[in-house]
């Protein structure tokens, strides 16, 4: 993995177990697509409205290739149709970094 796009929500915090759902459905969508899903994560403490998603690529080309094929894919639709119905994400921005290889998923001694 060269890279991480990192997904920030901004969710209408009365609707956590909603965003739960659509985030559980990228846990079977996004690898089906060609994504390295690291994770979904809620707030639990303090801000109560930020959400998290992390997904890696190996390029940009890669992230572009899965974007098409997300495009393509009947649950991905659904799960994108489903969050726009229940309006429960307000803001979504994404960012891409890369990856400092030597300073990731160093496990503790």
């Amino acid at each position: 993995m060269a890279i991480a796009c990192f997904i920030r929500y901004e969710i209408d915090p009365f609707q956590r177990d909603a965003f739960r759902d659509y985030a559980e459905n990228w846990g079977r969508i996004i690898p089906r697509c060609g994504g390295n899903l690291i994770g979904y994560f809620l707030p639990l403490e303090g801000t109560n409205y930020e959400a998290w998603g992390l997904v890696g690529f190996d390029s940009l080309a890669a992230y572009e290739a899965y974007r098409a094929r997300l495009r393509s894919d009947p649950e991905s639709r659904a799960n994108f149709a489903m969050a726009q119905e229940k309006r429960f994400i307000l803001r979504e921005e994404r960012t891409f970094t890369e990856v400092v290889d030597s300073a990731f998923q160093r496990a503790a001694q």
